[in-house]
Protein backbone atom coordinates (compact mmCIF):
# COMPACT_ATOMS: atom_id res chain seq x y z
CA UNK A 1 0.00 0.00 0.00
CA UNK A 2 1.44 3.51 -0.52
CA UNK A 3 2.44 6.06 1.80
CA UNK A 4 -0.16 8.48 2.49
CA UNK A 5 2.26 11.58 2.70
CA UNK A 6 1.48 15.07 4.01
CA UNK A 7 2.12 16.37 0.78
CA UNK A 8 -0.17 14.49 -0.53
CA UNK A 9 -3.14 15.06 1.57
CA UNK A 10 -2.43 18.84 0.88
CA UNK A 11 -2.45 18.60 -2.91
CA UNK A 12 -5.43 16.49 -3.09
CA UNK A 13 -7.39 19.16 -0.53
CA UNK A 14 -5.93 22.20 -2.85
CA UNK A 15 -7.56 20.08 -6.07
CA UNK A 16 -11.18 19.34 -5.17
CA UNK A 17 -11.42 21.74 -1.32
CA UNK A 18 -12.98 18.39 0.10
CA UNK A 19 -11.98 18.29 4.12
CA UNK A 20 -8.40 17.02 4.80
CA UNK A 21 -9.63 13.42 6.60
CA UNK A 22 -11.56 13.17 3.65
CA UNK A 23 -9.25 13.37 1.28
CA UNK A 24 -6.78 11.54 3.56
CA UNK A 25 -9.44 8.37 3.36
CA UNK A 26 -10.14 9.11 -0.65
CA UNK A 27 -5.87 8.12 -0.98
CA UNK A 28 -6.73 5.17 1.30
CA UNK A 29 -9.03 4.43 -0.49
CA UNK A 30 -7.07 4.45 -4.14
CA UNK A 31 -3.55 3.41 -2.82
CA UNK A 32 -2.25 7.06 -3.38
CA UNK A 33 -3.59 7.89 -7.01
CA UNK A 34 -4.19 11.52 -6.88
CA UNK A 35 -6.48 11.63 -9.94
CA UNK A 36 -8.48 8.10 -8.10
CA UNK A 37 -8.78 10.29 -5.29
CA UNK A 38 -10.40 13.17 -6.58
CA UNK A 39 -12.58 11.10 -8.88
CA UNK A 40 -13.73 9.14 -5.35
CA UNK A 41 -13.91 12.45 -3.63
CA UNK A 42 -16.55 13.63 -6.55
CA UNK A 43 -18.38 10.27 -6.82
CA UNK A 44 -19.22 10.71 -2.74
CA UNK A 45 -19.78 14.23 -3.02
CA UNK A 46 -16.90 15.43 -0.92
CA UNK A 47 -15.40 17.45 -3.46
CA UNK A 48 -15.99 21.48 -3.26
CA UNK A 49 -14.45 22.11 -6.46
CA UNK A 50 -12.94 19.82 -9.39
CA UNK A 51 -11.58 22.49 -11.27
CA UNK A 52 -7.87 22.99 -10.90
CA UNK A 53 -8.24 26.35 -12.82
CA UNK A 54 -10.47 27.87 -9.40
CA UNK A 55 -6.93 27.79 -7.32
CA UNK A 56 -5.54 31.32 -8.75
CA UNK A 57 -2.37 31.84 -6.67
CA UNK A 58 0.21 33.93 -8.98
CA UNK A 59 -0.38 37.78 -9.36
CA UNK A 60 0.56 39.53 -12.24
CA UNK A 61 -1.14 40.26 -15.62
CA UNK A 62 -2.15 39.32 -18.82
CA UNK A 63 -2.02 41.62 -22.07
CA UNK A 64 -3.18 41.35 -25.68
CA UNK A 65 -2.39 43.53 -28.50
CA UNK A 66 -4.18 43.24 -31.96
CA UNK A 67 -3.55 43.85 -35.83
CA UNK A 68 -6.22 43.22 -38.46
CA UNK A 69 -7.43 39.74 -37.72
CA UNK A 70 -4.44 38.64 -35.63
CA UNK A 71 -4.03 39.05 -32.05
CA UNK A 72 -1.63 37.97 -29.12
CA UNK A 73 -2.10 37.63 -25.40
CA UNK A 74 0.65 36.84 -22.55
CA UNK A 75 0.70 36.45 -19.16
CA UNK A 76 3.80 37.42 -17.30
CA UNK A 77 3.74 36.82 -13.74
CA UNK A 78 4.53 39.03 -10.18
CA UNK A 79 5.06 38.36 -6.65
CA UNK A 80 2.17 40.78 -5.49
CA UNK A 81 -0.25 42.72 -6.98
CA UNK A 82 1.37 45.54 -5.58
CA UNK A 83 3.92 45.23 -8.71
CA UNK A 84 1.22 43.98 -11.33
CA UNK A 85 -0.08 48.17 -10.90
CA UNK A 86 3.34 49.16 -10.91
CA UNK A 87 3.88 51.46 -14.31
CA UNK A 88 7.31 50.04 -15.03
CA UNK A 89 5.81 46.26 -14.72
CA UNK A 90 2.79 47.20 -17.14
CA UNK A 91 4.65 49.10 -19.64
CA UNK A 92 7.02 46.01 -19.67
CA UNK A 93 4.20 43.51 -20.47
CA UNK A 94 2.58 45.84 -22.77
CA UNK A 95 5.91 45.27 -24.95
CA UNK A 96 5.94 41.79 -24.99
CA UNK A 97 2.83 41.46 -26.13
CA UNK A 98 3.72 43.71 -28.97
CA UNK A 99 7.10 41.19 -28.94
CA UNK A 100 4.45 37.99 -29.34
CA UNK A 101 1.85 39.81 -32.32
CA UNK A 102 5.20 40.78 -33.93
CA UNK A 103 7.03 37.61 -33.49
CA UNK A 104 4.60 35.03 -33.36
CA UNK A 105 6.44 33.88 -30.43
CA UNK A 106 4.65 31.86 -28.09
CA UNK A 107 7.80 29.98 -26.00
CA UNK A 108 8.39 31.62 -22.77
CA UNK A 109 12.54 30.90 -23.85
CA UNK A 110 11.75 32.24 -27.69
CA UNK A 111 10.35 35.25 -26.55
CA UNK A 112 12.89 36.22 -23.59
CA UNK A 113 15.96 35.93 -26.64
CA UNK A 114 14.06 38.03 -28.83
CA UNK A 115 14.53 41.67 -29.27
CA UNK A 116 13.38 44.08 -27.04
CA UNK A 117 11.24 47.17 -28.16
CA UNK A 118 13.15 49.90 -28.38
CA UNK A 119 16.50 49.41 -26.64
CA UNK A 120 19.74 47.46 -27.83
CA UNK A 121 18.83 44.50 -25.53
CA UNK A 122 17.03 40.80 -25.75
CA UNK A 123 13.71 40.42 -23.47
CA UNK A 124 15.13 38.43 -21.13
CA UNK A 125 17.92 40.95 -20.20
CA UNK A 126 15.20 43.68 -19.58
CA UNK A 127 12.86 41.07 -17.70
CA UNK A 128 16.50 40.58 -15.76
CA UNK A 129 17.14 44.55 -15.31
CA UNK A 130 13.24 44.33 -14.08
CA UNK A 131 13.63 42.52 -11.50
CA UNK A 132 16.29 44.66 -9.70
CA UNK A 133 15.37 47.30 -10.30
CA UNK A 134 11.59 46.73 -8.97
CA UNK A 135 13.08 44.12 -6.39
CA UNK A 136 10.67 41.34 -6.75
CA UNK A 137 10.72 38.23 -9.25
CA UNK A 138 9.16 38.14 -12.64
CA UNK A 139 7.98 35.57 -14.38
CA UNK A 140 6.95 35.12 -18.21
CA UNK A 141 4.52 32.04 -17.87
CA UNK A 142 3.05 32.07 -21.37
CA UNK A 143 1.41 33.44 -24.70
CA UNK A 144 -0.67 33.15 -27.36
CA UNK A 145 -1.54 34.01 -30.70
CA UNK A 146 -5.06 34.16 -32.99
CA UNK A 147 -5.35 35.01 -36.39
CA UNK A 148 -8.63 34.02 -38.63
CA UNK A 149 -7.88 34.39 -43.26
CA UNK A 150 -11.11 36.57 -42.95
CA UNK A 151 -12.95 38.05 -40.55
CA UNK A 152 -11.88 39.63 -37.11
CA UNK A 153 -10.27 38.71 -33.77
CA UNK A 154 -12.15 40.14 -31.20
CA UNK A 155 -11.24 40.74 -27.65
CA UNK A 156 -11.96 41.14 -24.16
CA UNK A 157 -9.84 42.48 -21.33
CA UNK A 158 -11.71 41.53 -17.23
CA UNK A 159 -10.48 43.26 -14.88
CA UNK A 160 -8.33 46.37 -16.64
CA UNK A 161 -5.77 47.70 -15.02
CA UNK A 162 -4.74 49.66 -18.01
CA UNK A 163 -5.50 50.08 -21.53
CA UNK A 164 -5.23 46.09 -23.03
CA UNK A 165 -4.13 44.58 -19.88
CA UNK A 166 -5.85 43.17 -16.64
CA UNK A 167 -6.63 39.63 -15.05
CA UNK A 168 -8.50 38.05 -17.88
CA UNK A 169 -7.56 38.35 -21.38
CA UNK A 170 -10.29 36.52 -24.03
CA UNK A 171 -9.32 36.77 -27.86
CA UNK A 172 -12.17 35.49 -30.45
CA UNK A 173 -11.81 34.62 -33.62
CA UNK A 174 -14.61 34.71 -36.21
CA UNK A 175 -14.40 34.16 -40.12
CA UNK A 176 -16.64 36.04 -42.19
CA UNK A 177 -17.10 38.42 -45.04
CA UNK A 178 -19.40 40.83 -42.73
CA UNK A 179 -18.33 44.23 -41.87
CA UNK A 180 -16.33 44.93 -38.58
CA UNK A 181 -19.52 46.79 -37.41
CA UNK A 182 -21.13 43.32 -37.50
CA UNK A 183 -18.27 40.97 -35.83
CA UNK A 184 -16.75 43.46 -33.46
CA UNK A 185 -19.67 43.73 -30.86
CA UNK A 186 -20.62 39.82 -31.30
CA UNK A 187 -16.93 39.04 -30.98
CA UNK A 188 -16.60 41.50 -27.78
CA UNK A 189 -20.20 39.53 -26.48
CA UNK A 190 -18.74 36.47 -26.98
CA UNK A 191 -15.68 37.08 -25.25
CA UNK A 192 -17.23 38.19 -22.23
CA UNK A 193 -18.94 35.22 -21.94
CA UNK A 194 -16.24 33.37 -22.47
CA UNK A 195 -14.21 35.10 -19.43
CA UNK A 196 -17.00 34.70 -17.27
CA UNK A 197 -17.68 30.85 -18.31
CA UNK A 198 -14.51 29.53 -18.62
CA UNK A 199 -15.50 26.83 -21.48
CA UNK A 200 -13.00 23.97 -21.83
CA UNK A 201 -13.04 23.67 -25.49
CA UNK A 202 -15.06 25.05 -28.29
CA UNK A 203 -16.99 22.27 -29.64
CA UNK A 204 -17.43 18.20 -28.41
CA UNK A 205 -14.95 17.30 -31.05
CA UNK A 206 -12.04 19.29 -29.70
CA UNK A 207 -12.80 17.99 -26.11
CA UNK A 208 -10.07 15.63 -24.62
CA UNK A 209 -11.81 11.72 -24.67
CA UNK A 210 -10.54 11.03 -21.58
CA UNK A 211 -11.92 13.79 -19.87
CA UNK A 212 -15.80 12.54 -21.27
CA UNK A 213 -14.42 9.01 -20.27
CA UNK A 214 -13.35 10.25 -16.84
CA UNK A 215 -16.71 12.31 -16.40
CA UNK A 216 -18.75 9.82 -17.41
CA UNK A 217 -17.07 7.23 -14.43
CA UNK A 218 -17.56 9.77 -11.91
CA UNK A 219 -21.39 9.99 -12.51
CA UNK A 220 -21.70 5.98 -12.91
CA UNK A 221 -20.20 5.45 -10.21
CA UNK A 222 -22.56 7.78 -8.11
CA UNK A 223 -25.71 6.53 -9.70
CA UNK A 224 -25.09 2.97 -8.87
CA UNK A 225 -24.65 3.97 -5.20
CA UNK A 226 -28.14 5.24 -5.95
CA UNK A 227 -29.18 1.29 -5.62
CA UNK A 228 -31.17 1.76 -8.96
CA UNK A 229 -31.22 -0.97 -11.97
CA UNK A 230 -28.09 -0.87 -14.37
CA UNK A 231 -30.63 -0.32 -17.37
CA UNK A 232 -31.84 3.03 -15.77
CA UNK A 233 -28.76 3.83 -14.79
CA UNK A 234 -27.73 3.98 -18.45
CA UNK A 235 -30.59 6.58 -18.90
CA UNK A 236 -29.65 8.32 -16.14
CA UNK A 237 -25.86 8.66 -17.22
CA UNK A 238 -26.99 9.98 -20.68
CA UNK A 239 -28.75 13.05 -19.53
CA UNK A 240 -26.08 13.59 -17.00
CA UNK A 241 -23.41 13.59 -19.96
CA UNK A 242 -24.94 15.91 -21.73
CA UNK A 243 -25.48 18.60 -19.13
CA UNK A 244 -21.94 18.16 -19.01
CA UNK A 245 -21.74 19.46 -22.66
CA UNK A 246 -23.82 21.89 -21.99
CA UNK A 247 -21.92 23.20 -19.30
CA UNK A 248 -18.34 22.67 -20.52
CA UNK A 249 -18.13 23.23 -24.34
CA UNK A 250 -18.49 26.77 -25.72
CA UNK A 251 -20.22 26.15 -28.44
CA UNK A 252 -23.20 24.33 -25.90
CA UNK A 253 -22.87 26.48 -23.28
CA UNK A 254 -26.03 28.88 -22.67
CA UNK A 255 -25.15 32.53 -22.98
CA UNK A 256 -24.72 34.41 -20.26
CA UNK A 257 -25.47 37.78 -21.27
CA UNK A 258 -28.98 36.42 -22.13
CA UNK A 259 -29.61 33.50 -19.94
CA UNK A 260 -31.20 31.56 -22.70
CA UNK A 261 -29.70 30.95 -26.18
CA UNK A 262 -26.56 28.63 -26.90
CA UNK A 263 -23.83 30.22 -27.92
CA UNK A 264 -23.95 28.01 -31.42
CA UNK A 265 -27.70 29.75 -32.10
CA UNK A 266 -25.98 33.48 -31.25
CA UNK A 267 -23.79 32.92 -33.81
CA UNK A 268 -26.40 31.73 -36.26
CA UNK A 269 -28.65 34.79 -35.84
CA UNK A 270 -25.82 37.17 -36.03
CA UNK A 271 -24.99 35.28 -39.45
CA UNK A 272 -28.76 35.67 -40.45
CA UNK A 273 -28.77 39.16 -39.60
CA UNK A 274 -26.27 39.69 -41.23
CA UNK A 275 -26.76 37.64 -44.39
CA UNK A 276 -23.98 36.34 -44.89
CA UNK A 277 -22.06 33.28 -42.77
CA UNK A 278 -20.15 33.71 -39.59
CA UNK A 279 -17.88 30.80 -37.74
CA UNK A 280 -16.81 31.02 -34.59
CA UNK A 281 -13.60 29.36 -35.27
CA UNK A 282 -11.11 29.25 -32.11
CA UNK A 283 -10.60 31.32 -28.84
CA UNK A 284 -7.91 31.81 -26.27
CA UNK A 285 -8.87 32.39 -22.67
CA UNK A 286 -5.72 33.39 -20.22
CA UNK A 287 -6.29 34.08 -16.69
CA UNK A 288 -3.62 35.01 -13.97
CA UNK A 289 -2.10 32.50 -12.08
CA UNK A 290 -4.76 30.09 -13.70
CA UNK A 291 -3.58 26.74 -12.05
CA UNK A 292 -0.72 27.88 -10.33
CA UNK A 293 -0.55 27.18 -6.41
CA UNK A 294 -0.52 29.02 -3.83
CA UNK A 295 1.82 28.55 -0.84
CA UNK A 296 -0.09 28.03 2.52
CA UNK A 297 2.11 28.24 5.24
CA UNK A 298 -0.43 27.72 7.76
CA UNK A 299 -2.48 25.07 5.86
CA UNK A 300 0.92 23.22 5.20
CA UNK A 301 1.24 22.23 8.95
CA UNK A 302 -2.37 21.58 9.76
CA UNK A 303 -2.62 19.37 6.80
CA UNK A 304 1.15 17.84 8.21
CA UNK A 305 -0.69 17.43 11.55
CA UNK A 306 -4.23 15.64 9.84
CA UNK A 307 -1.59 13.19 8.02
CA UNK A 308 -0.10 11.92 11.02
CA UNK A 309 -2.95 11.61 13.15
Amino acid sequence: MAKITAALVKELREQSGAGMMDCKKALAETDGDLQAAVDWLRTKGLSAAAKKSSRVAAEGLVAMKAAGAKAAVIEVNSETDFVARNEQFQSFVADLAGVVLGTGATDAEAIKDAAYPGADKKVGEVLTDNIATIGENMNIRRAATLEVEEGMVASYIHGAVADGMGKIAVLVGLKSSASADVLAPLGKQLAMHIAAANPASLSEDDLDPTILEREKQVQMDKARESGKPENIIEKMIVGRMRKYLEEIVLLHQTFVIDGETKIADVVKAAAKEAGTDIELVSYVRMEVGDGIEKKEEDFAAEVAAVAGA
